[in-house]
């Protein structure tokens, strides 16, 4: 254990840490970065900022961003303040609703607490910015002992506290009256639960599965490579290697996507999910609703003209008011996504309509005038050679009539009878 951790109990302080699987990803992210980079060392720490709310002693880790530092004249690392304060400002007028302030800082620590090197930082941010910011420390080397299949993930978040120094020496045992004891600066381990929104449900689905494009991409080099290697007859070791480097070329060089193309994927994968989503709960509502029994007011009458009066409080006590009310305001909600301006709003999407019409119409119109120029371009070949054979058959006609006239004159007078 650190010496900078703090001996007391993490219930005592009673504040709980809401973490969001967004702030997971950009320190994922970053450090990932960092790592294949190889900007390993003392020498380029991996710090960060933590923006989120502060609810009385709850606190939201909702949004993270890596920091620049530099520094100091002692030697440690600090953040460069006219940079961190005009990226906090950005920050801070993108999420204004709800609104987002300073509410910590991110790095690596070993698993056993943050360390002396540490310190400078964040005694910054809490003289500076904020007085209770926190501390979520990342500790690579427990993902690397394989410590992240117990389920836990590998990181810790603290709080700073001020306590009395307790090693002191045997010489300085003896205190004198009056004497206050200085204060150190140490680390509290806080609780902390993830806590999900349904937008980063999907963002969190999405990655999951794959991310989209690099996971596929081994998994399908994989699958050819052993399908490829259970049919090839046994051949020359050496070629083997250079035919299998030469195809795992060409199928990542095939299969791998461009930005646009995967911010297009991500795009209508997230819609895909909103609308499945949307699908699930309207289902969700209509099996609700089927499931209820059929009220007093309208249930059929009886053979002798009156309601069945046995079985109605048993119904009645089976609905659920409160929801069949939100139901109902959902219901009466509905009619405020359709325009007030019915006709202006058909009009504009006629209009809009149109333009696309007109456009496919356009490409169209310019598809078949290129073929028609294509078809003219080959036709104008074919009857060129068309022609040229026909000037050739002809002369050669002529080249046979003239040679049958140059020979057939001796033949005659040789064929005439003696007198």
């Amino acid at each position: 254990m650190s010496s900078l951790v703090s001996s007391q109990k993490t219930s005592d302080s009673g504040i709980q840490i809401h973490l969001h699987p967004l702030v997971l990803l950009t320190v994922s992210d970053y450090i990932t970065r960092h790592t294949l980079r190889k900007q390993q060392g003392p020498a380029t720490p991996i710090v960060g900022a933590l923006l989120g709310q502060h609810n009385g002693r709850d606190i939201t880790l909702e949004h993270a961003f890596e920091c620049q530092v530099i520094k100091g004249e002692q030697g440690a690392f600090l953040l460069n303040q006219a940079w961190f304060q005009t990226r906090l400002q950005q920050y801070r007028d993108v999420h204004k609703e709800p609104p987002l302030d300073l509410v910590g800082w991110f790095t690596t620590t070993p698993p056993t607490g943050p360390e002396a090197q540490h310190l400078p930082i964040h005694q910054q941010i809490v003289h500076d910015y904020n007085e209770t910011a926190v501390l979520l420390a990342f500790h690579p080397a427990s993902v690397l002992a394989g410590a992240e299949k117990s389920g836990k993930l590998p990181l810790t978040v603290y709080e700073s506290v001020y306590e009395g120094g307790q090693e002191a020496s045997a010489d300085q045992s003896m205190e004198v009256d009056g004497q206050e004891t200085p204060l150190k600066l140490k680390f509290r381990e806080l609780p902390c639960s993830i806590d999900t929104a349904e937008a980063e449900m999907i963002s969190v689905d999405f990655v999951a599965r794959g991310g989209g494009n690099a996971t596929n991409v081994d998994a399908a080099a994989k699958i050819k490579g052993k399908g490829q290697a259970s049919q090839a007859p046994v051949a020359d070791k050496a070629s083997k290697e250079a035919s299998s480097q030469q195809e795992a070329k060409a199928l990542n060089d095939s299969s791998l996507l461009s930005s646009e193309d995967e911010e297009l994927i991500a795009s209508l994968t997230a819609r895909a999910n909103a609308i499945k989503m949307l699908h699930t709960r309207i289902q969700l509502l209509k099996s609700y609703l089927t499931s209820l029994p059929p009220s007093y007011l309208t249930e059929s009458p009886t053979a002798n003209g009156s309601t069945n009066d046995v079985d109605a409080p048993s119904a009645l006590e089976e609905i659920n008011h409160p929801v069949l009310r939100s139901i109902q305001a959902l219901v009466n909600r509905l009619p405020l996504l359709i325009p007030s301006d019915g006709s202006a709003f058909e009009q504009e999407s006629l209009s809009e309509k149109n333009d696309v019409t007109l456009v496919r119409l356009l490409g169209d119109l310019t598809q078949g005038t290129k073929n028609m120029k294509e078809m003219g371009r080959k036709f104008g070949i074919v009857n060129d050679a068309r022609q040229r054979q026909r000037r050739g058959v002809r002369n050669m006609g002529q080249g046979l009539e003239e040679t049958d006239e140059l020979v057939g004159e001796p033949m005659m007078s040789a064929g005439q009878p003696y007198e």
